[in-house]
């Protein structure tokens, strides 16, 4: 009796071969959409396929919610990829994200590294590591601080108005019962801070110690959290808080890369 021929290794490696330049190159088509190539010429140049192939692949797309049509042959990402960016989102918690890029900060600074995030008044640590000087801090994790007096708050705040600041600030002087610089001069130093996308602590949340922190950013470009460089004032002159400015950034950044955050085009360098 006749049997049904089995396929061969080779065509069954040409037909996985032929399969993930498929994927691939409906990958690259999303990725030419996001980049704002939105008509089959724009995409087809982009990922370097026929007018044909390209048409297949954006239709094929399209049914499955990775694509929408908008109009005749112009298209935008679809309503899947929003839910799947949501659920990579839930699937990557923060510290556990955040924990090499800290480790990381640690070893090259010997200093204390935070992770903060807002939490209503206050600024939450979510994940701390002790530095390498024989230094205590009493910040923990777990533990909230008034976010308008930490440099890890502040930063917390570079993207709100002054009105924002100002219930912020009073709040934090309510709850620490320190009266703090006064308002203008808080106006000024944050403004500043703005500008230079880092914040400061010169002793103000706690004596004798002194931080560095930057926030760090999402795909949408806004802050969800921030890192920060602590030790006592004995190592932490002015001179070495400027030295730190681009080790403090370069770890938010790369933190915010992992959670999809790009640097707009028109930043400074």
């Amino acid at each position: 009796m006749a049997t049904e021929s089995q396929p061969s290794p080779e065509s069954k490696e040409v037909r996985d071969i032929n399969g993930a330049q498929t994927l691939l190159r409906g990958l690259a088509v999303i990725e030419a959409v996001a980049a704002e190539g939105t008509t089959l010429a724009a995409i087809g140049a982009a990922i370097g396929c026929t007018r044909s192939t390209t048409q297949r692949l954006a239709a094929a797309l399209v049914r499955t919610g990775y694509l929408r049509q908008i109009r005749n042959q112009t298209y935008a990402l679809g309503p899947k990829l929003i839910q799947l960016g949501y659920l990579a989102r839930e699937h990557l918690p923060l510290p556990a994200l955040a924990r090499p890029h800290l480790e990381t900060l640690a070893a090259r600074t010997h200093d204390t590294i935070h992770l903060g995030i807002r939490d209503g008044n206050n600024v939450l640590y979510l994940d701390k590591i002790a530095g390498q000087r024989g230094l205590e801090m009493r910040s923990r994790i777990g533990h909230i601080m008034p976010i308008a007096l930490t440099g890890v708050g502040r930063a917390l705040m570079l993207d709100m108005d002054q009105a924002q600041w100002r219930v912020l600030y009073d709040a934090a002087r309510v709850s620490s019962g320190r009266e703090g610089p006064p308002w203008d001069e808080y106006v000024v130093t944050m403004q500043s801070y703005v500008r230079r996308g880092v914040t400061m602590d010169f002793e103000d949340n706690e004596p004798g110690i002194c931080c560095v922190a930057a926030p760090v950013r999402d795909v949408q470009n806004g802050i969800i959290a921030a890192i920060s460089i602590a030790s006592a004032v004995t190592y932490m002159s002015r001179e070495r808080m400027e030295a730190l400015v681009p080790e403090i950034l370069q770890a938010a950044a790369a933190l915010g890369h992992e959670l999809g955050w790009q640097k707009p085009s028109w930043s400074a360098a």
